[in-house]
């Protein structure tokens, strides 16, 4: 059984799921910093926009090299996955490729143009519309995906058909929806820890109370919505030890976080909602494993010949080595204790 399991095409695979498990608890975190840009409100608005700012500005820009990882291993290891994502997907993909770059455009403009306000006012709106846009439309994508109408679409019967109707489903973007709640949630957590002082920090704690009730309510949604749109991803998620494992880590997550936050143990609860989120996208991993687009293209088919999956992973071998000591420093500089960009104390 671990012999099938442990090939080739299924290390790469891994590594793809595990790259994009990175995305979304550091990349996820900087979306969710814009969407409470967006919701700043209250006497302490204009310093809670300048928390958000100050906390992902030094770090946002490297946190997309796992997404770039993750379209490299698709379209170098899985060619066939690639060109049927690019074509089905086409038009979120190419929105949520737009507002990445909106997005990194407007917030870069508004650091380096301060002085004058309407200037200011019109990039930051940018900024937090574009981020909160572009998780959506991932979610989407991961929505149509997990149903299985990528896989399954048609490519013959017309633009709508098969480049529309697969994911503009209630599904889909209810995946979409709780994709949102979950990076605003975990961008939420993150700050109670970047706060330097107590009344900025109570202000991230009730939104991050709220936005994790608000994702339970969302999660619980999705999983009622799968019973129609994504049957066999919902059958995964139910069925058998692995999934009821996955489910009680999950829940046990969630509800230590929130316990955590409560209680004002931001560490903890920093360290719960990533494995919440964890276990939420190893849940969808392995509820449609071996299939990398349900229900018609496997992993092992999808797989691109052994010579460039082996040339592959030594090439991501050998990025690891500069890659995560890269990051590993960066995260020291501009995250470690006594930095300018770091809380004064975290409890």
């Amino acid at each position: 059984m671990m012999r099938e399991l442990v090939t080739l095409p299924n290390v790469l695979a891994g590594i793809l799921a595990l790259s994009l498990n990175a995305y979304v608890v550091m990349g996820g975190a900087d979306y969710g910093g814009g969407v409470w840009d967006l919701l700043a409100s209250g006497r302490r608005r204009r310093e809670q926009r300048a928390l958000v700012a100050d906390a992902i500005g030094p770090i946002w820009e490297a946190n997309h090299v796992w997404l770039i990882l993750v379209v490299v291993l698709v379209f170098t290891c899985f060619p066939p996955a690639f060109a049927r994502l690019a074509i089905v997907l086409h038009v979120p993909l190419t929105l949520m490729l737009i507002g990445v770059v909106l997005r990194g455009s407007a917030f870069t403009f508004r650091t380096y143009d301060s002085q004058r306000d309407a200037v200011q006012h019109r990039w930051g709106t940018t900024f937090a519309i574009a981020s909160t846009v572009t998780p959506v439309l991932l979610g989407v994508c991961v929505g149509a995906v997990a149903s299985g109408a990528v896989g399954a679409a048609d490519l013959g019967r017309g633009f709508r058909a098969a480049l529309v109707a697969p994911w503009l489903t209630p599904f889909a973007l209810a995946v979409g929806l709780f994709t949102l709640v979950l990076f605003a949630f975990l961008a939420a957590v993150y700050l109670t820890l970047e706060a330097a002082d107590d009344a900025l920090r109570d202000d991230f704690r009730a939104r991050a109370l709220w936005s994790g009730a608000a994702a339970v309510v969302v999660g619980g949604i999705v999983l009622l919505l799968a019973g129609a749109g994504a049957p066999r991803l919902l059958a995964g998620l139910t069925g058998g030890w692995w999934g009821t494992l996955l489910h009680g880590a999950t829940a046990a997550a969630a509800a230590a976080a929130m316990l955590a936050l409560w209680t004002r143990r931001y560490a903890l609860a920093r360290a719960a909602a990533i494995v919440e989120l964890s276990c939420i996208l190893w849940g969808w991993v392995w509820a449609q494993f071996p299939y990398l687009l349900p229900p018609t293209l496997t992993i092992a088919d999808a797989a691109a010949p052994a010579v460039t999956l082996r040339l592959t992973l030594i090439g991501v071998a050998a990025g690891f080595v500069l890659l995560v000591p890269s990051l590993w420093y960066l995260f020291h500089i501009f995250k470690g204790e006594g930095n300018a960009f770091r809380s004064v104390d975290e409890h």
